[in-house]
């Protein structure tokens, strides 16, 4: 059989992310030129994928190494954890890079890759710097989902934006049961649930308005949620904590962020790590 040249060819790989074991943590696919991909086909080749994110890679235009866009399926994001961390892995090995600088819609996002051999095991982004604020709704949402929160309901913004609820126990993390269309109704943040204490926290987030339930593992939360710690004193600055999310869907994802400053509210660095795995390979003739 003759192969068809006049039908563009697109290549993608897939990473599971926030994991070093496959089939668990978030899935990404990887669209490695992204090049003659129009905005249109790059918005439905991400909700045929239907990942949690898919990301288009293209010739870096800022200094960065690459230049990525991040679509869910529904919308596309100036920034978010687990693309930029997969990414970093799909393209380091290649590249071979100690560090990958990725071009996003919220700036350049620096990626230090550590190795054992040939292969990466283990990488670390330094996130945007969020601001933050109370949250209007906040007695809506927490009459939505039947919980009181612990701290106070504050919104994150480092391009996605993110509300945090700090419930009682881990248990009650688990039980969470929300009325997604609800919800969705309500706000368009990414809604996170979280406890725990020392340096192991759970978490779960919620973005049913982004076209994503329930995500696996959210890297542009997990960010914020290490300030929020800091700022409220639960954590130190400092103080590398490790975060589990995902359990509940059947994929287990675990997250590091350190966050560096100075008391009460002087941020200067927010770093999120974790691991991936190249899973599949594939491609798509359209």
């Amino acid at each position: 059989m003759v192969e068809d040249r006049t039908v563009p060819t697109l290549r993608y790989v897939v990473a599971d992310v926030f994991t070093d074991v496959p089939l668990t943590g978030n899935q990404l696919a990887v669209f490695t030129d992204g090049r003659d991909v129009d905005d249109q086909t790059m918005q439905k080749l991400a909700r045929e994928m239907n990942f949690s994110e898919t990301v288009f890679v293209l010739p870096p235009e800022a200094g960065g190494h690459a230049r990525i866009r991040i679509f869910t399926p529904a919308v596309e994001l100036p920034f978010a954890g687990h693309p930029v961390l997969g990414s970093a892995f799909v393209l380091g090995m290649p590249l071979q890079l100690d560090e990958i600088h990725l071009e996003t819609g919220a700036g350049i996002i620096p990626v230090a890759l550590e190795r054992e051999g040939a292969s990466i095991v283990f990488g670390r982004m330094r996130q945007p710097i969020p601001n933050w604020e109370p949250f209007a709704q906040a007695e809506e949402l927490q009459q939505l989902l039947g919980v009181r929160s612990q701290l106070p309901v504050e919104t994150y913004d480092l391009g996605p934006h993110h509300v945090f609820l700090e419930l009682g126990s881990e248990a009650e993390v688990a039980a969470l049961e929300p009325d997604f269309g609800a919800l969705a109704r309500l706000t368009h943040l990414g809604v996170n649930c979280f406890a725990g204490s020392g340096r192991r926290w759970k978490t779960r987030m919620f973005a049913p308005a982004g076209g994503v339930a329930e995500d696996p593992a959210t890297g542009s939360a997990c960010g914020p949620l290490g300030v929020h710690l800091v700022r409220h004193g639960r954590i130190a600055f400092g103080e590398e904590v490790e975060v589990s999310q995902g359990a509940e869907i059947g994929r287990p994802s675990t997250l590091y962020v350190r966050v560096d400053g100075s008391p009460p509210e002087n941020i200067d660095r927010v770093e999120v790590g974790g691991s991936a795995v190249v899973v599949a390979r594939g491609e798509f003739r359209l």
